[in-house]
């Protein structure tokens, strides 16, 4: 018996309802390019158009012009899915709550320690949040890989939870197994308080 190894998302297939309430939100609302479209190919009554998230991969949602948006919360059974989120920048963060109101939207902002969390629907009821990390990985390695390591050090320190300085930990320790230095102790060091720095010397 062997795994079935992924290797990220390929797509992410949503049932809407008329084609443009999909291309509004999708496109016109969060910024997703409308890259392509042809007939549900196992449903001829209805369409299957695509957009882009920015990473190459693929939202797509099939639509039919008979259905029409019902906007209540998407079912949050065992087996649904929760809710869809999508990185944003820190410029694009700021501006979203303002950017969503303006829409009659009314955003919820979470703070999750790791990142920045802010919560809407779409027309459609599903839940949609856009997420922005706090922190950069180091060269080389993944959010995973921080994500990893901090949570290593959030078990051994007892924490319930994640926090930056478990962030800001892990990042230290990834750079320092991953580079080489000519320093023999790159411990922590304190140079505003070094042991010989010369004296004041009173002037009269």
């Amino acid at each position: 018996m062997q795994k079935l190894q992924t290797q990220g998302v390929h797509h992410i297939t949503l049932v809407g309802a008329d084609r443009q309430t999909s291309i509004d939100f999708w496109e016109g609302v969060v910024g997703m390019p409308f890259i392509f479209e042809q007939p549900n190919l196992d449903n001829a009554a209805e369409s299957h158009i695509y957009f882009d998230p920015g990473d190459g991969r693929l939202i797509t949602v099939f639509t039919r012009e008979d259905r029409k948006p019902v906007q209540r919360r998407t079912p949050t059974d065992i087996g649904c899915v929760h809710h869809i989120a999508f990185n944003v920048s820190r410029a694009i963060w700021m501006q979203a709550v303002q950017r969503l109101e303006e829409r009659g939207v009314k955003p919820v902002v979470r703070d999750r320690m790791f990142m920045d969390s802010i919560y809407f629907e779409d027309p459609l009821g599903l839940l949609i949040e856009l997420a922005c990390y706090k922190f950069e990985p180091p060269a080389g390695y993944t959010h995973a890989d921080v994500l990893f390591a901090a949570h290593q050090l959030r078990v051994q320190r007892g924490d319930r939870a994640i926090k930056e300085v478990h962030l800001a930990d892990a990042i230290e320790a990834l750079v320092k197994g991953s580079t080489k230095s000519l320093s023999a102790d790159r411990s922590p060091k304190d140079p505003y308080r070094r042991s010989h720095a010369p004296e004041l010397i009173e002037t009269k």
